[in-house]
């Protein structure tokens, strides 16, 4: 009896909307109270309702829940924190722009894009992946993207026609009702030639342009120069920047490799023993991967170091490869299949794998060899070796 009074009050409540925000219960047919957000479950709710605790140091509980503090993440070697763990939030860890800090795998991942028909809510970043909704009535997306929010729906004017009405994935078509887009001769003119403005004749029944339809190609067309005008002058800006960015990542590496070639004895003793300057850097790029799969190993330079246009054609290759690129590369270098998903939904997914690996103390070229010949890629092994110009004469 007292079972079915307990079934009874459950069902009540569904029924008429005072559903329990938990979805538990105690044995006496109350709800369970949810531990709010700072706070985790010390005891269960089962007999009684449930026991909350603030979650101690080094845990945090971002949200209202009956799970317990979840243990604060650390940001991975090269990638700086932008704000601590608190017992509402979790480490935030900054990295590059148009990556966020996936803590399973305690990695930067590449952000997900929205589809069509979806909206931002949540903008990808410190605080986790980009959080997507469908876009509600009267309101559409049309683009893939990771930071566009739904926009509001054209409205046509009294003097338009609706085309096509707005969905979540198109906006709304509108077109003039007075546009007329060719106009034919009356039949009174009984099938007679017409003389044109221009001196020129039509034929019978020949269909003619009028003179409010001219304008409106006219307007059209500076729409169209508009619009081209626009496109062309975003990529220009856009190639601006991928430039100034590359200058300014090799600048920073050159200052770095002069520096520790300024503390090199080698770099002293060959520039002063002669007129020649021989860079020792580039000595060691032109070694070889020492060795083959099982001696490779032995090159301890680290990856980090090579020259800026050899990483770039070694992503090329692995990027372009068929069969064995930059997926089976990863396998080999320990990743798991969830990492390699997550780095394949970027655009540049061999740069993505091979910048989070050289972020690791042990990304030395010799690893990178071997696991290059461990797929049977010698193609990216020679780039990595080929001699490069390391003689200026001062």
């Amino acid at each position: 009896m007292a079972l079915h009074l307990i079934f009874g009050l459950i069902l009540l409540k569904v029924v008429f909307g005072d559903a329990c925000p938990s979805g538990q219960f105690t044995e006496s047919g109350e709800c369970c109270s949810v531990c709010p957000a700072g706070f985790g479950v010390l005891v269960e709710c089962g007999k009684e309702d449930t026991k909350c605790t603030p979650c101690p140091k080094g845990t945090f509980s971002a949200s209202a829940d009956l799970g317990p503090c979840l243990p604060c993440s650390q940001c991975p070697s090269g990638v700086p924190t932008l704000a601590a763990c608190s017992a509402v939030e979790d480490t935030q860890c900054e990295c590059d722009t148009g990556f966020f800090y996936f803590p399973i795998y305690g990695l930067c991942a590449p952000c997900s894009k929205c589809k069509r028909g979806e909206g931002v809510v949540r903008d990808c970043g410190p605080k986790g992946d980009t959080l997507c909704k469908t876009c509600a009535a009267g309101s559409f997306t049309e683009d893939y993207s990771h930071t566009k929010v739904c926009q509001f729906c054209t409205q046509c004017t009294d003097g338009e026609v609706e085309i096509r009405p707005c969905m979540p994935n198109s906006d709304t078509l509108c077109m003039d009702k007075k546009l007329h887009i060719l106009s034919r001769d009356s039949p009174s003119s009984n099938g007679v030639e017409e003389v044109t403005p221009g001196g020129g004749s039509s034929a019978p029944g020949t269909p003619k342009l009028t003179p409010q339809e001219e304008t409106g190609s006219s307007n059209n067309i500076l729409i169209y120069v508009s619009v081209l005008a626009a496109v062309v002058l975003g990529l220009l800006v856009y190639v601006a920047y991928k430039c100034w960015r590359s200058c300014k990542q090799k600048k920073a590496l050159s200052k770095a490799r002069a520096a520790e070639l300024g503390a090199s004895p080698e770099g002293e003793k060959l520039q002063s023993d002669s007129g020649v300057f021989l860079d020792s850097q580039s000595l060691q790029d032109n070694q070889p991967c020492k060795g083959t799969k099982r001696d490779s190993k032995q090159d301890t330079r680290l990856y980090i170091n090579l020259p800026p246009h050899r990483q770039e054609e070694v992503e090329r290759l692995l990027q372009e490869g068929a069969g064995r690129g930059w997926r089976q590369l990863g396998q080999a270098l320990g990743y798991e299949a969830e990492q390699l998903d997550l780095f394949g939904r970027g655009e540049a997914p061999a740069h993505t794998l091979l910048s989070n690996w050289a972020l690791k103390e042990t990304s030395t070229l010799g690893l990178l060899c071997s696991a290059l010949a461990r797929i049977e890629r010698p193609d990216v092994v020679s780039a990595i070796s080929s001699p490069a110009q390391g003689v200026s004469v001062v």
